[in-house]
């Protein structure tokens, strides 16, 4: 499988709170944190939720 790495460049204050729970889910704890997933159906779903917080990179 693919993996990505995702960055966190906007803040969460104003975000749902189901959006604040995809960015825990994927590990995003703060500004500017990366971490690294597995493209899978479900890291795809939660990342489309957050698109507009986060930058995406392919590995």
């Amino acid at each position: 499988m693919a993996k990505l790495k995702i960055t966190q460049i906007k803040s969460k204050n104003g975000a749902t709170k189901r959006q604040i729970a995809n960015l825990a889910s994927l590990g995003i704890h703060r500004l500017h944190q990366s971490v690294e997933v597995e493209l899978t159906p479900i890291t795809k779903g939660m990342i489309e939720k957050v698109r507009h917080l986060v930058t995406i990179e392919e590995l």
